[in-house]
């Protein structure tokens, strides 16, 4: 990682308050809106946001889902949230501090998603939070972010070199399988951006796989 987890934190909490008028890159909005419709929770589910920042998932898929878990490493992003669910009045979403590889759930999660957030961790980081998702054993990880389709040697990359470490899809897509999923959709939004879904395998097939 080429930023320390509080260094990205507190970059975040910085530019909270601007966040949603910056994020207006025709890529990550068609990004976030597959997310939402791969997730597709129905009305008994909780999902889980992991990296939710102002809340660009949580909100659409809390019209779906019983409960939506919130979660993020910016105290400045999570108090724009909340504001816009009380604004809102937005009642069955709760954000609250929490890591990909420590997501703070104590309750069984249905479906997890994570939108243009996992980007900023090193392959092996990626790695091991995937696992800890496949964990948690929902039906469905949704995954949209920053990840090379192709080489990173790119005149116009999407990301920043300096604080962004992207993955192949290749490595995500291989994470996805080691941690019990079995990937049954990849969006190429960009070259360098898209998203995967990975439905959890039958405890038999992992098994047999192993």
């Amino acid at each position: 990682m080429k930023r320390s987890i509080d260094e990205h934190a507190d970059r975040f909490s910085d530019h909270a308050a601007d966040y949603d008028e910056s994020q207006d890159a025709e890529e990550y909005r068609e990004c976030a809106d597959l997310v939402v419709a791969h997730a597709r929770p129905d009305e008994n589910d909780t999902v889980l946001d992991l990296g939710t920042g102002t809340g660009a998932i949580a909100f659409p898929l809390a019209e779906q889902a019983d409960r939506v878990v919130g979660r993020d490493i910016s105290e400045g992003m999570l108090e724009q949230a909340r504001e816009k669910a009380k604004e809102n009045g937005v009642e069955n979403i709760e954000f609250g501090e929490g890591r990909f590889r420590e997501p703070n759930v104590d309750k069984p999660v249905d479906v997890v998603t994570s939108n243009f957030a996992m980007h900023h961790l090193d392959d092996e980081a990626k790695r091991a939070a995937i696992d800890v998702i496949g964990a948690l054993e929902p039906d469905r990880f949704v995954l949209g972010d920053v990840m090379l389709f192709g080489g990173r040697e790119s005149t116009v990359p999407f990301y920043d070199p300096e604080v962004d470490d992207p993955a192949t899809v290749g490595v995500l897509a291989d994470a996805f399988t080691d941690a019990g999923f079995a990937l049954t959709a990849v969006e190429m939004v960009h070259e360098q951006v898209g998203v995967l879904v990975g439905e959890r395998m039958p405890d038999t097939e992992i098994e047999a796989g192993d």
